[in-house]
């Protein structure tokens, strides 16, 4: 392997930290942990000198509503000269590592801080979606934004604007592709999340560290179902006090300031797929093209593969990890976290993938060589992103799109309101009162390819739905959308 040149980017300090309900001041803000996690981070790397050389500092956008904590971390730091970047909510968390490595690598940055943070489960950050950020003397000198609307209208329509509803979507649509039962595949789905759950219990940087028993994930009074064949345990913990921290250079800068080379962990490729399309006009539910494509591009550009390589496999639903184990020809025996997974470990709303390479980077600083996979999601499985790591160097960092391919890849079906009964079934799921329920949404289509939302609110159709397989069933529904009977 060719000595990597001085400007090859590398990964030299890493932290993560949390505070607990029990321990947390009721007024924590979410840049004081990011402040503490990147102070940790430069002392990892054994150089504090790091924070005050920082010439940028990039946050994706959390729940917090200020508009340019980067300025507040680079004024903390006394880095008067750092530039500030926001990544808004939409953008791949691995967009903001691929293009800290890529601005390394050729010479627009030298020392770049990357950080992310959230105070959900105390006061001092109040339970809101972002909205118009604050503070507008002090906007960011970058703002990344999405291009492109994650959700249609149609889909808000039916009742499924939150990400369980659509997700369950997914998981029942997989099912269905896979033949198995609705007993074999809540096996499947629960033995799986147990297993999430039992990482967690061994990370002592997880947020819930309790071993769940593929029976207690079962719905009931304590654990309600909230789109099937979602449970509240089957989701993504967002209400943590959770922050990252990761500080990465050039390699000519690591050299110069003695860091140890223990500490050194090289990004050899990102991989996004940027590629638009609502999850209901996608032919086929089961498939994440965007993963497949991202995948295969990132080990090519490595020249590594997945054998042996220590998975963060994005976890905010179990239908995001089980697409990917097929998309990338992983087995559903091999473990695909290291921290647990976003509902145990914990699920900060936009930073997940920053959080997680602590684990990542202790895992590949202990096994010398080995290969790395943190891969990422914005929407409903609408992007996807792959990031591979390794104390080695590779043949030279790569930052790719593959959203044209995808694109090519990913054929459509057309949601319409006129499309024409007999429907059959897609996929469907029930909601529960808790996601606006109860009602039960089928995304149907007819025999020209048309597709439509049929709703119900009838309870014996709703049962019927979580005790019989629903799709590829015909059924008729009223010229207004609503389920008249099965075909």
């Amino acid at each position: 392997m060719a000595t990597p040149d001085s400007r090859t980017p590398v990964l030299v300090g890493v932290a993560a930290v949390q505070r607990a309900r029990s321990d947390s001041d009721p007024s924590l803000e979410p840049v004081t942990l990011m402040a503490e996690a990147l102070e940790r981070a430069a002392e990892d790397a054994g150089r504090p000198e790091l924070l005050a050389r920082a010439d940028s500092i990039r946050i994706p956008r959390g729940f917090f509503r200020d508009a340019d904590p980067a300025r507040q971390l680079a004024e903390r730091f006394g880095a008067a000269g750092a530039r500030t970047e926001i990544a808004e909510i939409g953008v791949l968390q691995t967009t903001l590592l691929g293009r800290a490595a890529r601005d390394i690598a050729e010479e627009r940055a030298d020392v770049v801080l990357l950080a992310g943070g959230e105070a959900r489960a105390t006061g001092g950050q109040k339970a809101r979606w972002p909205g118009a950020p604050t503070g507008a003397d002090t906007q960011p000198d970058t703002v990344l934004r999405p291009e492109g609307e994650i959700l249609s209208r149609a889909e808000l329509q039916a009742g499924l604007g939150m990400p369980v509803t659509q997700y369950a979507l997914v998981e029942n649509a997989l099912r269905a592709a896979d033949g198995i039962s609705l007993e074999e595949h809540r096996r499947q789905v629960d033995d799986l999340w147990s297993g999430l759950s039992r990482i967690a219990a061994d990370n002592p940087g997880a947020w819930a560290r309790d071993a769940i028993a593929p029976e207690d994930l079962k719905a009931g009074e304590a654990n309600p179902m909230l789109a099937f064949p979602y449970t509240k345990r089957h989701c993504s913990q967002w209400n943590v006090n959770q922050a990252a921290g990761l500080v990465l250079c050039s390699l000519g800068t690591a050299r110069a300031l003695g860091i140890a080379k223990d500490r050194w962990v090289f990004p050899l490729a990102v991989v996004d797929s940027n590629a638009m399309r609502p999850l209901s006009e996608r032919a086929a539910l089961h498939r994440s093209f965007g993963f497949a494509r991202a995948g295969e591009a990132a080990l090519a550009a490595a020249k590594r593969d997945f054998d042996g390589a220590h998975l963060e496999l994005y976890s905010c639903f179990p239908a995001a990890v089980r697409i990917q184990q097929r998309e990338f020809g992983l087995t559903p025996e091999r473990p695909a976290s290291l921290t647990g997974g976003m509902t145990f470990a914990g699920g900060p709303l936009n930073h997940f993938v920053l959080q997680a390479l602590d684990r990542m980077v202790a895992a590949l600083r202990g096994d010398p060589g080995s290969l790395g996979v943190a891969t990422a999601v914005s929407g409903m499985l609408t992007k996807q992103g792959v990031t591979l790591w390794s104390s080695e160097p590779g043949p030279g960092f790569q930052f790719l799109d593959v959203s044209d391919r995808v694109a090519a890849d990913t054929a459509v079906s057309p949601v319409h309101p006129e499309a024409e009964t007999p429907d059959r079934v897609v996929s469907y799921t029930v909601l529960g009162k808790r996601s606006g329920g109860p009602r039960g949404v089928l995304l149907c289509e007819d025999e020209s390819g048309l597709r439509r939302f049929v709703t119900t609110d009838d309870a014996t159709v709703m049962a019927e739905l979580q005790m019989r397989e629903a799709c590829g069933r015909p059924l008729h529904a009223t010229p207004e959308g609503q389920f008249a009977g099965w075909g």
